[in-house]
């Protein structure tokens, strides 16, 4: 190291050798530039650059720090960039400033000649510099913070009485030591160190700012502690003026700035909240949780809990603190004590699921995560419990699992086939063995869509379109279809349904029964003996008619009577427009329609043996015609028509 005179200082002061450099403060949430610590650099004699270790001492020593200090904040006042931004300004003050000497009116003045604002200026005092005189060191703060400036404790915790000088003196600021910062990824010690300051810090309400922050993983870690401001290498070497233009399109780019990550995907935290608010939200959270929480140390040992375990517990909260689980459940202990140390381990564990008896004799069922608590550089400090009582929801499922077998139960008695359809409309539950008993298809070839190829054909598609329109607008469904037998003889079937809803109101699925249609087999069955029926009327070569007994509709016409009546008679015609036909007696006189031997049968129930008659025709020609007729009785003797024979004799 250069040996430096009174007289070099002085002479570099005169020959304007010392010049400012400035080092990037960055905000740590966001990786925003928030302003530079000034630190000075001599140029000595023109041809030897000085770092501030080789000069500073001898500068406190010769008596002229102040003058260096103003010459430095001259020319950082002077900087256009910094006077007229909004960037804030650093500077260290010496131990040997704080001693009754006019420097706050001296700064005052030089901010004055350059336009510099002096509620950006920090004034940073390292804890030394208060330990000697600290009297002398409040009347200097007082004089500074009556300008606007604030004040930074500087190398927080490398000194002594800190706590003292923290309560005695207006700090606005709290800088941690990069003596800590630089070991804080690898020594517990350091990182603990770390986060009570910074902790402290916030506290106060204090800003925090983390010296000589190299490497990401520090940024990151300082984030996650509550850091405010980094600085360091990570962000830049100290520059000159004439850099700072290239340094802040550096870091407006991104070039040098990376912002910090919390330390895992999901970390609890909140980087709206200083660490004493997070710890507000977090205990809120803690205390109203339906769920038993607690954190174990490595010992096993209660360190906090939740009134909710306490209560699951049957043991005061308070009698849990410093306390282990073996002692405050002695019986329940050996249980989860493999899980508690494989989380000791750092292997998660969820999902547990247990039964522990109660003093009076009853079982609760309990639900335990037991997850590894990490410090900020991953070491496993703890275990992180979670316990849900299930015991109503396991008392639950197993009514629902009775309740469903019950009904399984139920639909293999049912003759008909129950049938669940999903929102896609495929078969996920049913009444499979009655299914098979109709079809003679397995229960799982009938799952999903399988069930369709025991449908008709011409049956699939319709079956299809209804199901649909029930998953679209959730109008029930009802609707008939023909299924294969296993000796391949064809069943109506009628298959009626509803779906279900969520509680969102959307469709989860058709509840339903399919049963045999009786009525389109009995349906089918009268039309074929309609048919039948017919074509025997069809082939006689006499004249029928059928009339219904209700209003004496006419039912049938055979062709041989629509012949010989010439379609006077047709189906449809009622009782009231017989008045139209013209019958006479074989003498010509006029047989009203009341004595006409269908409506005798219709309405008496008599039997009309052959009857000699004359039927006029609409074209005036005249047919003699035998007409007999008689009754249609039910089995249960009530009257449901009459049939009527017709036959033309020749002229």
């Amino acid at each position: 190291m250069t040996f430096l005179l009174k007289a070099d200082i002085a002479a570099g002061l005169r020959r304007d050798e010392f010049f400012p450099v400035f080092q990037p403060l960055v905000e740590l949430r966001t990786g925003q530039l928030a302003g530079f610590e000034v630190l000075a650099r001599w140029n000595y004699r023109r041809q030897q650059l000085l770092m501030p270790a080789d000069f500073i001492p001898a500068v406190e020593g010769s008596g002229l720090i102040d003058g260096l200090t103003i010459a430095i904040l001259n020319k950082a006042f002077a900087v256009p960039l910094l006077a007229h931004g909004a960037y804030m300004l650093s500077v260290n003050l010496s131990p040997f400033q704080l001693r009754g000497s006019n420097l706050a009116a001296r700064i005052a003045a030089a901010a004055a000649d350059a336009g510099f604002p002096l509620d950006r200026l920090t004034i940073e005092i390292t804890e030394s510099a208060l330990v000697n005189d600290l009297a002398s060191a409040l009347q200097v703060a007082a004089e500074l913070k009556a300008m606007n400036c604030k004040l930074a404790l500087d190398d927080f915790g490398t000194g002594y009485s800190s706590l003292q000088h923290l309560h005695s003196l207006p700090f606005d600021e709290l800088k941690v030591d990069r003596s800590f910062v630089s070991s804080m990824t690898e020594r517990r010690e350091s990182r603990k160190i770390v986060a009570a300051v910074v902790g402290l810090g916030h506290s106060l309400e204090l800003l925090t700012v983390a010296e000589g922050v190299e490497t990401q993983e520090q940024a990151n870690m300082l984030l996650w502690l509550g850091c405010d401001l980094g600085q360091g290498w990570l962000y830049s070497k100290p520059v000159e003026a004439a850099e700072l233009p290239s340094m802040l399109a550096d870091l407006r780019a991104g070039t040098t700035v990376t912002v910090p990550v919390p330390l895992e995907e999901g970390s609890i935290m909140s980087l709206e909240a200083v660490p004493t608010q997070r710890l507000a939200q977090l205990q809120a959270i803690y205390d109203g949780a339906p769920v038993g929480l607690c954190f174990l140390d490595r010992k096993l040992r209660y360190v906090s809990l939740n009134k909710r375990l306490a209560q699951l517990n049957g043991v005061p909260a308070a009698a849990h603190l410093g306390r282990t689980v073996a002692e405050i459940l002695p019986g329940f202990f050996p249980r989860i004590e493999p899980f508690l140390r494989r989380a000791l381990q750092g292997e998660p564990m969820t999902g547990i699921e247990l039964q522990r008896s109660l003093p009076d004799g009853s079982e609760i069922s309990l639900l335990a995560s037991y997850q590894p608590a990490r410090d900020e550089a991953g070491e496993v400090v703890g275990v992180s419990v979670a316990i849900m009582d299930v015991t109503h929801a396991r008392r639950t499922e197993q009514a629902l699992q009775e309740a469903e077998n019950h009904y399984r139960h139920m639909m293999q008695l049912s003759p008909n086939v129950p049938w669940i359809l999903n929102n896609q409309g495929e078969v996920t539950d049913a009444g499979f063995s009655k299914w098979e008993e109709f079809t003679g298809q397995r229960h799982e070839e009938a799952a999903g869509n399988g069930w369709l190829k025991m449908l008709h054909p011409d049956d699939v598609e319709p079956t299809q379109g209804a199901i649909r329109h029930t998953l679209e607008t959730g109008e029930p469904i009802d609707i008939r279809y023909r299924i294969r037998g296993p000796g391949g003889e064809w069943k109506w079937m009628r298959s009626r349904g509803s779906p279900r809803f969520a509680l969102s109101g959307e469709i989860v699925g058709i509840y339903g029964v399919l049963q045999p249609d009786d009525e389109k087999q009995i349906s089918e069955v009268l039309e074929r003996c309609q048919l039948e029926l017919q074509a025997a009327l069809n082939a006689v070569p006499v004249g029928i008619i059928l009339a219904d007994a209700a209003d004496g509709a006419v039912i049938v016409v055979n062709p041989k009577a629509y012949e010989i009546l010439r379609g006077t008679v047709f189906p449809g015609q009622k009782l009231v427009e017989y008045r139209q036909l013209k019958v006479l007696n074989l003498d010509g006189t006029p047989i009203p329609p009341d004595e006409f031997s269908l409506v005798r049968s219709i309405l008496r129930g008599e039997t009309i043996e052959a009857r000699n008659l004359l039927f006029e025709r609409p074209n005036g020609t005249r047919a003699h015609l035998v007409v007999s007729s008689r009754p249609i009785d039910a089995v249960d003797g009530h009257r449901i028509g009459a049939l009527a024979m017709i036959q033309e004799l020749e002229a």
